[in-house]
């Protein structure tokens, strides 16, 4: 029973993951769209909701060349890698209440004490399928873009893990299902980027993922007026399209924790002030509910934020990340120590 459970869930997951992925696009270019005084898709289907399908047939049924010059073997690597970890770190992320059946927690598809260790650890690896794409490609403007996002993802992962120091200290343990828990007390009060004191952490957290999944304003890998297409230049069909989706995962994933880390995960921001609603349905799906509301609106600001702001310079952006960013984290964590031994 364990096994078959465990199966479905990992399909369930992946089916909705995928979707999730696709109608993301679909999203980013509607809202692209209005930002700019567009439409957006509107052809395909009732309000273009048929698009990311219609896409998706595209990319498959192109040609699927190869360059001459490419080292093959890690050529062919290159986007397994980048899908692969993407679609991993889902596999720690809990989206829903601590309801189990027949001791298996439904809405987790692995129950890890150090969930958010294997986060970081797996979007670490995310880099070398950049890394190999751009060297194995054989061309300059594939190389100079994963040089680039090589070094712009080392520099703000550092970023990034320094700010989450501070929550780990303030729950005392790195699974994502306790985090959640300590946040669960008085709502949005209890919420880490409000009652936890760690609103600096969160903006630097804001910044350093957009950084880390190459979204504009740090989209430099992909500078298209200076690279081409940086590290995927030469590739085409379905292997840019593994690269695509690893990076609009990515986003998914990034939100995914923001909820939990931030956001108080599953719970409903009011915590103990409404009264609980009766119902067999309703504790499964409320949290749930919660949780899909809050990466929504992680990934609107994502969106909002590309349609606004202009490319940084490439030595801009390597400042920033260890001139103001690092620094900044370390303060946090400096201060959130003495908050933490001050108040008890």
């Amino acid at each position: 029973m364990f096994l078959l459970l465990s199966i479905v869930k990992v399909v369930v997951v992946l089916v909705i993951f995928l979707t999730s992925v696709a109608y993301t696009v679909l999203l980013e270019r509607k809202l692209v769209g209005r930002i700019q005084n567009r439409w957006g898709p509107s052809r395909v289907g009732p309000f273009g909701l048929l698009q990311p399908l219609v896409d998706g047939a595209k990319l498959f049924l192109k040609e699927d060349m190869i360059p001459t010059g490419v080292y093959k073997p890690l050529y062919l690597l290159a986007p397994l890698i980048a899908l692969g970890c993407s679609l991993l770190s889902i596999a720690v992320v809990p989206f829903g209440g601590p309801i189990t059946y027949r001791g298996v927690k439904l809405f987790e598809i692995s129950d890890l004490n150090t969930g958010l260790l294997i986060l970081l650890g797996v979007t670490s690896i995310s880099v070398y399928g950049i890394a190999l794409a751009g060297w194995s490609s054989n061309n300059k403007y594939s190389l100079l873009g994963a040089l680039r996002s090589s070094a712009q993802m080392i520099s703000y992962e550092l970023a990034l893990g320094l700010s989450l120091v501070g929550i780990v200290l303030r729950t005392g343990s790195l699974s994502l299902t306790e985090i959640v828990k300590v946040q669960s007390v008085h709502g949005i009060a209890s919420w880490n980027v409000f009652g936890g004191g760690q609103i600096i952490a969160f903006v630097i957290y804001l910044t350093a993922a957009y950084a880390e999944t190459n979204r504009a304003p740090f989209d430099l890998p992909e500078a298209e007026t200076e690279l081409t297409g940086g590290y995927h230049t030469e590739y085409s069909s379905m292997k840019f399209a593994m690269f695509f989706m690893a990076e609009y995962g990515n986003m998914i994933t990034v939100g995914c924790v923001a909820t939990l880390l931030f956001l108080g995960g599953w719970t409903s921001p009011f915590g103990d002030l409404l009264p609980e609603m009766q119902g067999t349905l309703v504790p499964v799906v409320m949290p749930i509910l919660w949780f899909v509301a809050k990466v929504f609106c992680f990934l609107f600001l994502y969106i909002w934020v590309r349609g606004t702001l202009p490319r940084f310079r490439y030595d801009q952006l390597m400042g920033y990340g260890w001139k103001y960013l690092v620094p900044v984290a370390m303060l946090n964590i400096v201060g959130t120590s003495l908050a933490m031994a001050v108040f008890p």
